[in-house]
Protein backbone atom coordinates (compact mmCIF):
# COMPACT_ATOMS: atom_id res chain seq x y z
CA UNK A 1 0.00 0.00 0.00
CA UNK A 2 2.38 2.65 1.21
CA UNK A 3 4.96 2.10 -2.26
CA UNK A 4 1.81 2.54 -3.84
CA UNK A 5 0.92 5.86 -2.65
CA UNK A 6 5.08 6.59 -3.52
CA UNK A 7 3.73 5.85 -6.95
CA UNK A 8 0.81 7.70 -7.49
CA UNK A 9 2.33 10.60 -5.45
CA UNK A 10 5.45 10.84 -8.28
CA UNK A 11 3.17 10.63 -11.01
CA UNK A 12 1.21 13.29 -10.05
CA UNK A 13 4.31 15.51 -9.50
CA UNK A 14 4.79 14.41 -13.32
CA UNK A 15 1.98 15.20 -14.56
CA UNK A 16 1.51 18.78 -12.97
CA UNK A 17 4.98 19.12 -13.80
CA UNK A 18 4.69 18.28 -17.58
CA UNK A 19 1.36 20.90 -17.46
CA UNK A 20 3.29 23.81 -15.64
CA UNK A 21 6.15 23.16 -18.37
CA UNK A 22 3.12 23.67 -20.89
CA UNK A 23 2.60 26.46 -19.74
CA UNK A 24 5.26 28.01 -19.04
CA UNK A 25 6.40 27.67 -22.73
CA UNK A 26 3.03 29.08 -23.78
CA UNK A 27 3.48 31.81 -21.63
CA UNK A 28 6.95 32.67 -23.03
CA UNK A 29 5.86 32.44 -26.64
CA UNK A 30 2.95 34.99 -26.01
CA UNK A 31 5.63 36.96 -23.81
CA UNK A 32 6.89 38.13 -27.04
CA UNK A 33 3.59 39.55 -28.31
CA UNK A 34 3.37 42.19 -25.73
CA UNK A 35 4.07 45.87 -26.58
CA UNK A 36 4.87 47.33 -23.08
CA UNK A 37 8.35 46.81 -22.25
CA UNK A 38 7.77 46.83 -18.29
CA UNK A 39 5.26 43.79 -18.71
CA UNK A 40 7.25 42.02 -21.19
CA UNK A 41 10.75 41.57 -19.01
CA UNK A 42 8.58 41.19 -15.66
CA UNK A 43 6.38 38.12 -17.93
CA UNK A 44 9.40 36.77 -19.35
CA UNK A 45 11.27 36.48 -15.54
CA UNK A 46 7.88 34.78 -14.62
CA UNK A 47 7.61 32.36 -17.22
CA UNK A 48 11.09 31.09 -17.02
CA UNK A 49 10.31 30.77 -13.44
CA UNK A 50 7.50 28.27 -14.16
CA UNK A 51 9.78 26.65 -16.64
CA UNK A 52 12.74 26.09 -14.30
CA UNK A 53 10.64 24.55 -11.27
CA UNK A 54 8.60 22.38 -13.30
CA UNK A 55 11.79 21.29 -15.10
CA UNK A 56 13.14 20.66 -10.95
CA UNK A 57 9.95 18.70 -10.48
CA UNK A 58 10.40 16.56 -13.38
CA UNK A 59 14.12 15.56 -12.52
CA UNK A 60 12.87 14.81 -8.56
CA UNK A 61 10.74 12.65 -10.39
CA UNK A 62 12.78 11.04 -12.47
CA UNK A 63 15.54 9.71 -9.73
CA UNK A 64 12.87 8.95 -7.53
CA UNK A 65 11.45 6.43 -10.09
CA UNK A 66 14.53 5.32 -10.91
CA UNK A 67 15.20 4.64 -7.39
CA UNK A 68 11.95 2.65 -6.96
CA UNK A 69 12.88 0.55 -9.97
CA UNK A 70 16.19 -0.26 -8.92
CA UNK A 71 15.24 -1.27 -5.14
CA UNK A 72 13.78 -4.96 -5.67
CA UNK A 73 17.07 -5.51 -8.08
CA UNK A 74 19.39 -4.49 -5.14
CA UNK A 75 17.50 -6.46 -2.67
CA UNK A 76 17.97 -9.57 -4.99
CA UNK A 77 21.45 -9.37 -5.13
Amino acid sequence: MRLTMKWIQYIAILILSCFFLIFGIDLLIATYAMANPILFVVSFFASNLIILISLVGMTYCFFRIRSLLRAPQEKEK
